[in-house]
């Protein structure tokens, strides 16, 4: 089963913090980029893999999405998802959340236009299993869209930047060819995700019956630096890498 650390007290509540959390896309400096990747949703039934507060498939709904089908291993992330539908007045609009471990979950067979995921995918195990069940369940065409920590920073077994004795910062990448589990102490101790190569993890996307049309190693735009300067360590080292691919 997934690593359910969402539902720790003590996670959540800084998760909670984040500003993401408040501010949902408006608050995820990779969002227009991601958004940029994304079909035209009018229309599509869309699965949303770790949805969390729901931010996404209340924006889809909002464009047009047809159905949209939100999965999350976390109660407390689907109870949250679930009041602020109702604070926005969306709740009942084509919107259904389920609970599901993404580990062992099933899927109706070409039931989907697109499949997405924000910075869920670095938890799953085994993920050639995920990526073969979204093939599955997306019709001939169908998009899937996703990112996930970025391989660069993943494979760091260290919480922050090296100084030397100069002042000069370096990122600590770790044993980069050795991939698995990776744990973490960020909002709450033992955090595990799982670190694969970039090379691992594009061609799991291709063995399963993908095709990549876009690969992005995230980075802020001059104007995000400009209004938000504490971006700068995103263009040091990669926190982030968007993936786009079809059916």
């Amino acid at each position: 089963m997934t690593q359910n650390i969402y539902d720790n007290p003590d996670f959540f509540a800084g998760y909670s913090q984040l500003n993401r959390s408040v501010h949902g896309l408006d608050g995820a400096p990779e969002w227009p980029a991601l958004r940029a990747l994304l079909p035209e949703v009018r229309g599509l039934d869309i699965v949303d893999l770790g949805c969390g507060y729901g931010w996404f498939c209340r924006w889809a709904a909002a464009h047009g999405a047809r159905s949209v089908l939100g999965l999350d291993v976390s109660a407390r992330m689907l109870e949250r998802a679930a009041e602020l539908d109702a604070q926005a007045g969306a709740a009942g609009a084509a919107i259904t959340y389920t609970r599901a471990d993404l580990e062992t979950l099933a899927l109706p067979e070409a039931a989907f236009g697109l499949a997405y995921s924000s910075l869920t995918l670095h938890y799953i195990e085994d993920l050639a299993r995920l990526l073969a069940t979204v093939h599955r369940a997306l019709a001939p065409g169908g998009s899937l869209v996703f990112s996930i920590e970025h391989p660069i920073y993943m494979a760091s077994r260290r919480p922050d930047w090296i100084i030397d004795a100069e002042g000069r910062r370096s990122w600590p990448v770790d044993n980069y060819q050795v991939e698995g589990p990776r744990r973490t102490d960020w909002l709450a101790p033992g955090v595990i995700k799982q670190h694969r190569t970039l090379g691992t993890l594009l061609n799991g996307v291709m063995r399963a019956g993908f095709t990549l049309t876009h690969v992005e190693d995230w980075g802020p735009t001059p104007q995000q630096l400009a209004e938000l300067p504490a971006l700068q360590d995103e263009r040091e080292r990669p926190m982030l890498l968007l993936v786009a691919a079809r059916r």
